[in-house]
C-alpha cells in the first residue's frame, strides 16, 4: 500500500493544487461580481421611465404542461395586466396530458366571456417540449413583442408598461424582470432557493447587465423582441436551457439586452425536494450543453476580452459543483499522504487562505439579502446553513454531464408546482409527486465516504480538513435524508387521501 501511494503522491498533489487554483479563481470571480454589484447599488432604484408614446402591439405567451393547481391563477393573473386590449393578445401554448386541458379551456371561454384577447392553442404531442410550443406560438403570434410566462408565475398589472420603455434602442433583443418568492418561508427549502435566485439576480444578473457582459434571459417574466428571436435563429430544443441558448444565439448576432431590477415577478418555489432536484438538473444540464456548444464560438468571435472571460464563467457556474467532489476524493489520499510527509498540507491551500475563500460565498448570499434590503443580519445563520449544505447538489450536477457525455437524451421535464403560497398549505395527496431518485443511494455513500474522511482527519491532527469533510457529509445527508424523508412521507399520504379532482 505505502508503494502505491508514493506513485499516486506527485500526481494527486498536483490535481489538488490545479483544482484548488481553479477554486480561487471562481470564487475571486463571484466576489468581483459582489463588489460590482455594491458599487451600483444605486441603479436598484426605479428610474424615470417615460410612458410609451404609441404602444406596440403584444402577444403574451403562458407555455403549459399538466399543471393543474397553479393555471387558473396565472390565466387570471394576465387577463388582468394593464394594456390596451386592442394591442395584446394572450396565448395559452397548451402541451398537458391530463385534465388541465379542460381546466384551461374553461377558464379561457371564461375569460373571452369578458372580453379577453385569450387564445388556447393545445398541441397533442411535445415535440420540442417547451421551445417547441414557443415556436409553435411564436408563427401565429400577431405582437411586435413577446412576453412569457411560466405557469408558476403572477405578474403584476403594470408589468408590460414597466418593460416595454426599457427597448430604448433597436438593438435590445429581451428585458428581463427579477424574480420575486410567493413562497420563500415556507419551508428551509424554499428559503435556501430564494437565497441562491436572490443571489443570481440582484448580484449576477445585475452585475452582468451594468457592465455590459453577456446575461440570459431566465424563461420567463421577460419580454423579447420578436424581430430579435427571428434573427437569433429561434427556439431551439437541442439543449435543456433554450433560454440560455437563444439569448447567447441573439448577443453573437450583436443584439444587447436590459436588465430590469427594480420590476419583481413574484413565483412559487418548488416545495418537493424531488421537484428541486429535477429543476436543478435540467438548468445545470442545460447550462454545460450552452457551454460545450458556445465557448468555442463565443472566443473565436469579436466580443472584447472581458466580455469572454465573464461569458466562460457564466456558462461553466456549475463548475464549483465539481470541484467539492474533486476535494471529496483527494481529501482520503492527501490525508494518508500526510501521515509519511507531515509538513505536505500547508502550502497548498489548507490553511487560512481557504477559510478565507470559504467565506465568499456566503458573504455573496448575504449581500443580496443586503441590496434587497431584506434582514440580512437575521439571515445570516441560515446563509451560513445553506452554504454547508449546497454541495449535497454535486452529485446531481455529475449525473448532468456524464450524461452529455454520454450523449444520452433526455426529456425536457417540468418542476412541479402545487400553488403553495402559504404555511398553513400542504400539498400531501397532491398529483405530479416524482418518483424516488436512486441517485440519493450515491448520495449517502459520499456521505459516508466524508465522514470517514473527518475521522482519517481528525485521527491525523488535521482538525480544519475534518470541519470540511464533515460539512460536505452534512450536505450529502441533508438532500438525501430529506429526498427520503419527504418521499415516504407523501406518498403515504396520497395513498391514504383521493387525489385532489
Amino acid at each position: 500500500m505505502g508503494i502505491v501511494l508514493q506513485y499516486l503522491l506527485a500526481p494527486v498533489v498536483v490535481a489538488y493544487a490545479l483544482v484548488m487554483m481553479v477554486l480561487v479563481v471562481y470564487i475571486s470571480n463571484l466576489f468581483y461580481l459582489m463588489v460590482v454589484s455594491l458599487k451600483n447599488r444605486g441603479r436598484l432604484k426605479p428610474p424615470s421611465v417615460k410612458p410609451l408614446k404609441k404602444p406596440p402591439s403584444v402577444t403574451v405567451q403562458l407555455p403549459i404542461y399538466n399543471e393543474w393547481y397553479v393555471t387558473e391563477r396565472l390565466l387570471s393573473a394576465c387577463a388582468a395586466l394593464d394594456y390596451p386590449p386592442g394591442l395584446l393578445e394572450i396565448q395559452v401554448l397548451d402541451d398537458s396530458t391530463d385534465e388541465t386541458v379542460s381546466l384551461i379551456a374553461g377558464k379561457v371561454r371564461e375569460l373571452q366571456g369578458r372580453g379577453v384577447n385569450i387564445r388556447h392553442i393545445h398541441r397533442s404531442n411535445r415535440e420540442g417540449f417547451k421551445a417547441g410550443a414557443l415556436a409553435n406560438g411564436l408563427s401565429l403570434a400577431a405582437g411586435e413583442f413577446i412576453a412569457i410566462f411560466d405557469a408558476d408565475f403572477l405578474p403584476q398589472k403594470d408589468f408590460l408598461k414597466q418593460l416595454l420603455p426599457r427597448f430604448d434602442d433597436d438593438k435590445v433583443a429581451f428585458v428581463q424582470a427579477r424574480w420575486g418568492h410567493l413562497n420563500r418561508d415556507y419551508s428551509m427549502l424554499t428559503m435556501m432557493q430564494a437565497f441562491t435566485l436572490d443571489a443570481h439576480f440582484v448580484i449576477d444578473q445585475f452585475a452582468r447587465s451594468t457592465n455590459d457582459y453577456v446575461f440570459n434571459f431566465n424563461g420567463t417574466a421577460g419580454i423579447w423582441r420578436k424581430s430579435a428571436i427571428l434573427d437569433a435563429g429561434g427556439w431551439k430544443a437541442d439543449t435543456l436551457t433554450e433560454d440560455m441558448d437563444l439569448s447567447y444565439r441573439a448577443f453573437l448576432r450583436g443584439w444587447s439586452a436590459r436588465y430590469a431590477v427594480d420590476v419583481e415577478a413574484p413565483a412559487e418555489l418548488p416545495v418537493s425536494f424531488t421537484a428541486y432536484r429535477r429543476q436543478q438538473y435540467r438548468w445545470a444540464r442545460g447550462s454545460l450543453e450552452c457551454a460545450f456548444k458556445y465557448i468555442p464560438v463565443i472566443w473565436r468571435g469579436g466580443f472584447s476580452f472581458a466580455r469572454k472571460f465573464q461569458a466562460t464563467f457564466h456558462l461553466t457556474t456549475y463548475i464549483l459543483h465539481f470541484l467539492a467532489l474533486l476535494f471529496m476524493i483527494f481529501y482520503p489520499f492527501l490525508l494518508l499522504f500526510a501521515r509519511q510527509y507531515p509538513n505536505l498540507l500547508a502550502p497548498i491551500g489548507i490553511g487560512l487562505l481557504m477559510n478565507i475563500f470559504a467565506l465568499v460565498p456566503s458573504m455573496y448570499f448575504a449581500a443580496a439579502q443586503r441590496l434587497l434590503r431584506n434582514r440580512w443580519a437575521e439571515s445570516i445563520p441560515a446563509i451560513l446553513a445553506f452554504s454547508v449544505f449546497a454541495s449535497g447538489m454535486a452529485p446531481n450536477t455529475l449525473r448532468a454531464l456524464l450524461q452529455i457525455l454520454q450523449k444520452r437524451i433526455v426529456p425536457f421535464e417540468r418542476t412541479p408546482k402545487f400553488g403553495i403560497t402559504d404555511r398553513s398549505q400542504t400539498w400531501r395527496g397532491n398529483r405530479y409527486l416524482i418518483r424516488f431518485d436512486s441517485l440519493i443511494l450515491f448520495e449517502a455513500f459520499l456521505g459516508c465516504f466524508n465522514l470517514w474522511s473527518a475521522w482519517l482527519a481528525w485521527s491525523s491532527g488535521y482538525y480544519l480538513m475534518m470541519f470540511y469533510a464533515i460539512f460536505f457529509a452534512l450536505g450529502m445527508f441533508f438532500f438525501s435524508g430529506f429526498t427520503i424523508f419527504q418521499s415516504l412521507t407523501y406518498r403515504l399520504a396520497r395513498d391514504r387521501q383521493p387525489a385532489v379532482a
